[in-house]
């Protein structure tokens, strides 16, 4: 069963965590499971940005982005050569170790 280890992020996730996961979950759902609060505006529909992460190992052991996460992925606060956008992003069989910007340009927030 592959592993999501969460590198700590200070307000979402202080400590890091590490999240056992089935194949096939994306990484935001697996994230929410497992009390991560992510922001997710667009309810996963691949339609914001708010749930970017970067995938710090693993990334090129998961499916290539789309051209409309790509365009999105544009729009994103510190984007990296090894973003995505959560809800796309598919675990498969390999462990990926994340980390949690320290900010959206998500205008309003629904946990706070």
């Amino acid at each position: 069963m592959p592993q999501i280890i969460v590198l700590p992020h200070h307000e979402l996730c202080p400590e890091g965590t590490v999240i056992e996961v089935d194949s096939g979950v994306s990484v935001c759902d697996a994230l929410l499971a497992n009390d991560v609060e992510i922001e997710h505006a667009c309810e996963m529909s691949n339609a914001c940005t708010t749930c970017h992460v970067y995938i710090r190992e693993g990334f090129y052991d998961i499916e290539a982005s789309d051209e409309i996460e790509d365009d999105l992925l544009d729009k994103a606060w510190g984007l990296d050569p090894d973003s995505r956008l959560s809800c796309q992003a598919i675990v498969e069989d390999t462990d990926l170790v994340i980390e949690i910007p320290k900010y959206t340009i998500n205008q309003v927030s629904e946990n706070h």
